[in-house]
């Protein structure tokens, strides 16, 4: 199935960005009677085969819905847990992120982390910032609404006098993601089927793919599948 998949894709309508909804640690690890963390630290190691990937496909940029502005409402052992788990994967990978050309972005509000996190996500950014082989987004204390907002706001205060209106051209240089393409292709794993307030003026013509693996098994078969399906979608920009 996936050699056939591989073999099928066309590899001259490559989405240029891929966002996903990396949803279903939680109930990874609970199928397995272990801790939630474990699910958690499961789904960390799939994220360098993902990029591994999207690299060997071209794909330009790749979105990952790390922690939402949301989750701060999960047990304190939790996120914690999370944290240690980020510093940990770029302690471990860094290096070899950098080494494949992949240039870390963040995008949500940095200043409510703690200040190691802080610290260790202003460090990749520096350090991979002139790398141009893939961007990896890192979406982290991240909400669609609360960057619409954010965004709002950062042109009231920064326009320029000749500006006296917002155009959406000029909107998205206030976003996040400014300088980085729209989302061609959503992929939200564990079978549930919504955005949860994720990149919402991004996806606004993206194709939505639903997939029902969870995210610490989700493999290179599910991107082919995914981006396969993404290629046989009309995708009409609202013309005809």
């Amino acid at each position: 199935m996936f050699a056939n998949y591989k073999k099928k894709i066309d590899y001259a309508k490559i989405p240029k960005h891929i966002a996903i909804i990396m949803d279903g640690n939680g109930r990874w690890a609970k199928k397995r009677g272990l801790p939630r963390i474990e699910g958690h630290r499961r789904g960390a190691e799939v994220i360098e085969r993902c990029m591994d990937s999207a690299i060997e496909l071209g794909i330009g940029v790749v979105s990952l819905y790390a922690f939402s502005t949301e989750n701060w409402a999960r047990p304190k052992e939790e996120i914690n847990g999370l944290w240690k788990l980020l510093e940990s994967f770029f302690e471990k990978k860094l290096s070899t992120i950098i080494e494949k050309g992949v240039r870390i972005q963040h995008s949500g509000s940095l200043s409510e982390l703690p200040p190691t996190i802080q610290r260790i996500i202003a460090n990749a950014v520096d350090k991979s910032k002139n790398n141009t082989t893939i961007v990896l987004n890192f979406c982290l204390n991240y909400g669609g609404r609360h960057e619409i907002i954010h965004a709002v706001n950062n042109w009231l205060q920064q326009r320029p006098s000749h500006e006296l209106s917002l155009t959406p051209e000029i909107f998205e240089n206030y976003l996040y993601t400014a300088g980085l393409p729209n989302v061609d292709l959503l992929i939200r794993t564990s079978g549930e089927y919504r955005i949860s307030n994720f990149l919402l003026w991004q996806i606004a013509y993206a194709e939505l793919i639903f997939m029902k693996v969870l995210w610490p098994d989700f493999n290179e078969q599910h991107l082919y599948q995914a981006i396969y399906e993404y290629q046989h979608r009309e995708r009409r920009f609202g013309g005809l």
